[in-house]
């Protein structure tokens, strides 16, 4: 690589240096350990989740898996070019929709259960609305938003009319599905984006990055609200905790981690038995489990107060590409590039 000329090689040293005194800052209040302040807490169980059911009908990698707001219904997306809509209860397909490109990498479902949207090498965000068919009986597609210069690497439903995007352009959208117009539009990271989480109210959000930060974002708003510095590789996925007051997050660089947003401070830092990296995480309805899919093909599972390693979910034959919880907390989707998807109980 070329070398930086003098100015560029100044502003890195500044920026350096910025980081360097704002974690010096973090430092100084941080004045305990979460694991040590919650020693003398009961243990939880050993994760003892089981297979209740294995999904299969995809015939190639399966990259992203997302849960209805039912909690009953998800969506997987795979590189066989079909989003599948499941019945996660009976293990049933309830629709089965042919996407344009295979090269699908994020999948998402609207709270209500109306709609999912799908992304990825197109360079596009497709929605499709689950309640209206058309001429050949598939799910009718109703939003094709184009205009990315990158992948669209995450999606997520504020509700029934407007969607938030990420994408390999280093840019965060929000679109109005209804004209089909982005609202809002900014350069986000200095990397691709790679992973969107919303608070449970909907009005914040979390983004992670190939930059190895997260951001905070206000929905409607184009300024980040705070920046968590502390990964040493990409962040994969991000996942708001169900107070509000926390996130979680994944990491190729072989950890996962627990930041308050509060104090702006890291809590927890777990890490697996192995040496994998992660490529998703979520947090247990009560926040107390953390999980993340690993690429040495199981889940891992950790008390996140205690910073203690829990259990690990083993039955995909490939990496674990992407997990879900269902919102009511009864059960957890996985999927694999072992083409199956599993939902966990």
């Amino acid at each position: 690589m070329p070398k930086d000329d003098p100015e560029t090689a100044a502003l890195k040293k500044e920026l350096n240096d910025i980081i360097a005194k704002a974690k010096a800052e973090q430092e100084k209040v941080a004045d305990a350990k979460l694991a040590e302040k919650c020693g003398d807490m009961a243990d939880v169980p050993k994760i003892r989740l089981i297979t209740k059911k294995t999904l299969k009908g995809h015939i190639n990698k399966v990259n992203s898996v997302h849960y209805s707001g039912d909690s009953r219904h998800c969506v997987t997306g795979s590189l066989d070019g079909k989003l599948i809509i499941w019945d996660t209860w009976s293990g049933n397909k309830v629709q089965v929709i042919p996407l344009r490109s295979a090269w699908v990498m994020s999948v998402a479902f609207a709270p209500s259960g109306n709609f999912v949207a799908c992304g990825g090498m197109d360079n596009m965000c497709t929605v499709y609305d689950v309640n209206n068919r058309d001429a050949t009986g598939s799910a009718k597609m109703v939003r094709e938003l184009a205009g990315y210069e990158g992948f669209l690497s995450s999606c997520r439903f504020l509700d029934d009319t407007h969607i938030l995007t990420g994408s390999g352009d280093m840019k965060i959208c929000v679109w109005d599905l209804e004209v089909g117009k982005r609202e809002v539009e900014f350069d986000a990271h200095a990397g691709d984006v790679v992973t969107i989480s919303l608070a449970p109210d909907m009005k914040t959000y979390v983004t992670g990055s190939v930059d190895k930060t997260c951001k905070l974002w206000d929905v409607r708003a184009e300024k980040e609200k705070q920046t968590f510095f502390g990964h040493e590789a990409d962040v994969n996925s991000v996942c708001y905790h169900p107070s509000g007051q926390a996130f979680a997050t994944a990491s190729e660089d072989k950890t996962a981690r627990l930041f308050d947003i509060r104090s702006d401070q890291q809590l927890g830092h777990y890490t697996p038995p192995g040496a994998s990296g992660f490529t998703s995480c979520g947090l247990s309805v009560s926040g107390r489990y953390l999980l993340a899919g690993s690429d040495d093909n199981t889940v891992h599972s950790w008390d996140t107060l205690k910073v203690a390693h829990t259990g690990t979910l083993n039955g995909h034959e490939n990496r674990v590409t992407s997990i879900s919880l269902a919102p009511s907390g009864i059960a957890l989707a996985s999927c694999s590039w072992d083409q199956g998807v599993r939902v966990w109980g």
